[in-house]
């Protein structure tokens, strides 16, 4: 279940502390009008493929990126009680647990053995 992330503002003297902060850093000083009127598109001065990290990078809370291996297909399968609590009890990644034991099965076996 997830939860909902909670917004705390500062309080005026948090406020007052930061933005004495950030008229003090030399290296990234706030934006004035000036600087936001000659701001320029990103795309203009990175090239394609770089645009495209840029791009992936932009995900919102909780979405996944690409994947670096195959994507599992999701399904809805039906086990007895004793395997699930068996493979549950063994803590996070259970779902992984299962996968590999079918893997690790289907090496030596073949569905067809299975009477049906």
């Amino acid at each position: 279940m997830k939860t909902k992330l909670k917004l705390i503002l500062p309080t005026e003297a948090e406020d007052i502390q930061i933005n004495a902060g950030i008229a003090a850093d030399p290296d990234n000083p706030e934006w004035s009008a000036g600087d936001f009127q000659r701001a320029q598109p990103a795309k203009k001065f990175f090239g394609a493929a770089t645009l495209e990290d840029l791009v992936t990078l932009k995900r919102k809370p909780g979405e996944r990126g690409p994947q670096k291996s195959a994507v599992k297909e999701r399904i809805t399968i039906r086990l007895s009680p004793d395997i699930v609590s068996r493979f549950r009890a063994t803590g996070p990644g259970w779902q992984a647990k299962i996968d590999e034991a079918l893997a690790d099965w289907l090496g030596a076996h073949s569905p067809d053995e299975l009477s049906a």
